[in-house]
């Protein structure tokens, strides 16, 4: 009877120092600071019909290029021609950079902090942006339609 006591008390303070441990984690990821991609150092350049054509070729071998062992993607430039200025149901601004031979291009979502960066943009316009990628270009088959390279937490570094 001592023995049992003494094993339900073990078990519960062990579940207890585990509800507290994981609280603690969920408090420090939740309230970790967001990644600032914008002052951070480009890790790679490239024109957007360069990184289509790259995970279109073999999406593999870009992904183990972009992304880091943890899965997190380095820090891109992407120069390339404004083919379409849009808004997401987020009322971010989300613009198209796609050559008009390319199969399919790169779609850059800009942030709160960077929409107003797109005000002076027009279809046509040669620009950079730096941001990280959320997918690479791929073709859907049940669509029967390229989808583009994605890139997220973008920001305007050059305007042509």
């Amino acid at each position: 009877m001592k023995n049992k006591k003494k094993i339900i008390k073990i078990v519960v303070l062990l579940i207890g120092a585990g509800i507290l441990i994981a609280g603690g984690l969920g408090f420090y990821m939740f309230n970790k600071p967001a990644r600032d991609v914008q002052n951070t150092r480009t890790d790679f350049s490239y024109n957007s019909s360069d990184i289509v054509s790259e995970y279109l070729t073999d999406a593999q071998k870009a992904n183990n290029k972009y992304l880091d062992d943890t899965g997190n993607s380095k820090v891109l430039e992407i120069s390339g021609i404004v083919a379409e200025i849009s808004e997401d149901f987020n009322k971010q601004k989300v613009i198209l950079l796609k050559a008009d031979s390319d199969k399919a291009g790169v779609s850059c979502t800009f942030t709160s902090e960077t929409n107003s960066q797109v005000e002076n943009i027009k279809i046509g316009d040669q620009i950079t942006i730096k941001g990280v990628i959320r997918s690479g270009a791929s073709f859907d088959e049940d669509l029967d339609m390229y989808e583009n390279v994605i890139i997220e937490k973008s920001g305007i570094v050059s305007n042509k």
